[in-house]
């Protein structure tokens, strides 16, 4: 237990949201089972991000919240059922430890419902400095790490274990995406700044179909799937992939030869399974959010800077099959 030196037994992960916050989640796991093997993990997570915590082998129970759909009904007598579910499945199980490694208002008090110490980043490490006013104990961690190195830097200090260099996250890879002849090009992101220009798609997709390669264009929403059609039209034997889950999506990436993405958790989840992944950035910083891969990885762009499809193409070079005989 914390502060004990005795090794935890039963641990309690609070990482909810986003996408790429919960992926950049996973190698906490790995760590712990690497120091405390016989533990057992357990994760509350957002509803839709449910499966990415389940993707883990090292993952026990999953428990899903619905903050955002509960904060949009909160007058509903439905959600107030639904929150004290939460409540009362949360004070279940007794805890040796339970970790925020989000340091948000909202992750805090959901930390709170479980029994067990309550631990997360102090006053001067969390995002919103009032969250660390429910935890047991605060711990300091550099604001200047990336955010899977931050995640990984407190879990260490608040269960008293030495981190290893090794990055991991756990998720089960291909043993050789060389010999795909699939590229998947991820075009959809959040916000519409963030979106890469459709023509670079469409000449970096001939460029890549021009080598052999089949390119793939998921689409989740409406929007996005006919953004994806109307790429695909323009790409010789591209294909707009229909919606998957995210299991099924982790598939698909983690079968491609090579990924390229806009800022999306998507790209994250590229790079933790192993696949190599050019992410692209228009109007966010990647320093410390970008991707960060156990394999080859590149994050190229930036805030008001459009990376250049033969930028793009230059890092592909090592990864792309000879040109077929003509």
């Amino acid at each position: 237990m914390p502060g004990t030196g005795c090794s935890p037994h039963h641990i309690l992960l609070v990482k909810t949201s986003s996408l790429g916050d919960v992926i950049h989640n996973l190698p906490v796991v790995t760590d712990l089972l690497a120091h405390f093997p016989s533990a057992r993990v357990d994760w509350v997570v957002e509803e839709g991000f449910a499966e990415i915590p389940r993707l883990h082998p090292g993952v026990g129970e999953v428990i899903p919240v619905a903050l955002r759909r509960w904060k949009k009904r909160l007058w509903s007598p439905a959600t107030w059922r639904e929150i004290g579910a939460a409540r009362r499945r949360l004070a279940a199980t007794p805890y040796d430890a339970i970790l925020d490694t989000q340091g948000l208002l909202k992750s805090a008090l959901v930390a709170r419902q479980a029994r067990g110490p309550r631990l997360g980043h102090n006053a001067d490490s969390a995002r919103e400095p009032l969250a660390a006013r429910f935890y047991d104990r605060g711990f300091f961690v550099p604001g200047t790490l990336h955010a899977v190195e931050r995640n990984r830097r407190l879990a260490a200090a608040a269960l008293g274990y030495s981190l290893g260099p090794e990055l991991d996250y756990g998720l089960p890879r291909t043993a050789d995406s060389r010999q795909s002849l699939s590229v998947v090009l991820l075009t959809a992101t959040s916000r519409d700044d963030k979106l890469w220009p459709e023509g670079h798609w469409v000449n970096l997709g001939r460029a890549l179909a021009s080598r052999g390669l089949t390119v793939l264009l998921p689409g989740g929403s409406l929007k996005e799937r006919q953004r994806a059609e109307r790429l695909a039209r323009q790409i010789p034997g591209a294909q707009a992939v229909p919606p998957m889950n995210l299991s099924g999506l982790a598939q698909l990436l983690a079968h491609a030869r090579l990924v390229v993405g806009v800022d999306t958790g998507l790209s994250h989840l590229a790079a933790a399974v192993g696949t190599p992944v050019v992410a692209l950035y228009t109007a966010t910083d990647p320093g410390l959010t970008g991707v960060l891969g156990q394999g080859w990885f590149r994050n190229l762009g930036g805030r008001g800077q459009i990376p250049a499809v033969q930028e793009v193409l230059t890092e592909l070079v090592p990864f792309l099959p000879p040109r077929p005989a003509r």
